[in-house]
């Protein structure tokens, strides 16, 4: 675990949940010097390159590399170099691949010190039933503690959960590691429409297991990933403040 640590008690990390470079970059010049924090994911990443991770940081951002990495040891050290050397401040590694992997992404990490690895412990799409159909017995949560405490032996500087876990892990996890919720929205409740993805601000995207900004916060949480309400907001910078409010 890499102790120098660099964030804030508390951050939001505004999510760049886009398939071409130009709609992030507008997002970004909205927002302007309100954010700090930004996660580039998969999709992204995949659509615009590692060029936007690499401009962000020599604007001054910090910036998330969502890539849930699960791959052997040595592909999975090789990517956690390449985010380092973009400048990333986060990377995910699947803490369902085991100690082998989150522990190969932990000594990659070292040579970049302000690189933190996150295990993602249970995709916050998923629910019970979902755990059940890859031959999973335990329920979310238990699985999302079980991972937790392989990522805590891995070295692993903290974990990806839901907000409704949030403070089952703080509990478990002690004050100095990362709980980073994903799955966050800006309502004051959420409960799922009937398709399973919108909400009452239509924002929580498909996530089975969301909460709030304050509730995620309250429970523990060091960082909240917020997309659609902010990036669908009419003005991003004052959803972006609303979400800070929670802190």
């Amino acid at each position: 675990m890499n102790t120098d640590f660099p964030f804030a008690d508390r951050e939001v990390i505004v999510a760049l949940d886009f398939d071409d470079r130009r709609a992030a970059e507008e997002l970004v010049e909205r927002l302007g010097d309100a954010c700090r924090f930004y996660k580039i994911g998969l999709e992204l990443l995949t659509a615009a390159g590692p060029g936007l991770a690499r401009d962000l940081v020599e604007r001054g951002h910090e910036v998330f590399l969502d890539l849930k990495l699960f791959e052997i040891p040595n592909s999975v050290a090789g990517a956690v170099r390449a985010a380092g050397a973009l400048g990333a401040s986060m990377v995910t590694v699947h803490g369902m691949g085991g100690t082998g992997i989150m522990a190969a992404a932990v000594e990659a990490a070292r040579e970049f010190p302000r690189l933190r690895v996150l295990a993602l412990t249970v995709v916050t799409s998923m629910t019970a039933g979902d755990l059940a159909d890859i031959g999973i017995e335990a329920d979310t949560e238990e699985q999302v503690l079980r991972l937790a405490r392989l990522a805590v032996g891995a070295g692993c500087d903290g974990v990806i959960a839901s907000p409704r876990e949030a403070g089952v892990l703080r509990a478990l996890l002690g004050p100095e590691r990362l709980i980073v919720t994903p799955g966050v929205t800006l309502g004051p409740d959420v409960t799922l429409g009937p398709d399973g993805v919108t909400g009452p601000d239509g924002a929580t995207g498909g996530h089975a297991r969301p909460g709030t900004a304050q509730a995620a916060f309250a429970a523990g949480a060091s960082h909240v990933v917020v997309g659609r309400s902010i990036a669908r907001a009419a003005d991003p910078v004052a959803a972006l403040r609303r979400a800070r409010a929670a802190c």
